[in-house]
């Protein structure tokens, strides 16, 4: 396992509303020395999941993005809401609309399965050695 540079919090979020203010927020990651990454879960930064993990890995910053989709891409680890347990509560919504109910009536909830992805490719590459206690709660691991 390889010693990193001492990390050095940027003092705000880096915001990024298109690819060149991407590939600007990943410029000041590596002058940073930013020991990690936690990118968040829209739309745009959804899709440019493969451009994200491509990033990440060639500046060699572990990254973790709430879709297991960026894992699959190549991302160190996800963890976040499971997209069927989403999909069920919306269903059950609908059911509900569709049988009379009015949505103003119906409350709120939160996903109730999170899930976590760990790519193994992506740890190795990275030189990072993956605790046995994180791969044994994982719900997928990419091997």
């Amino acid at each position: 396992m390889r010693k990193r540079k001492t990390c050095k919090p940027p003092r705000e979020p880096l915001n990024a509303s298109n690819d060149s203010e991407i590939d600007a927020a990943f410029a000041a990651l590596t002058t940073l020395h930013v020991g990690g990454l936690v990118i968040s879960a829209d739309s745009l930064l959804f899709s440019r999941k493969e451009r994200l993990a491509a990033l990440a890995a060639r500046c060699a910053v572990p990254a973790v993005f709430g879709f297991r989709e960026f894992a699959v891409a190549g991302g160190l680890i996800s963890y976040g809401a499971s997209p069927n347990d989403q999909r069920r509560i919306v269903g059950v919504y609908v059911g509900r609309i569709l049988n009379g109910e009015k949505p103003a009536n119906l409350p709120v909830q939160q996903a109730t399965k999170i899930e976590s992805i760990v790519n193994l490719k992506t740890a190795k590459a990275l030189g990072l050695n993956i605790p046995l206690p994180i791969l044994g709660c994982a719900d997928e691991v990419i091997e």
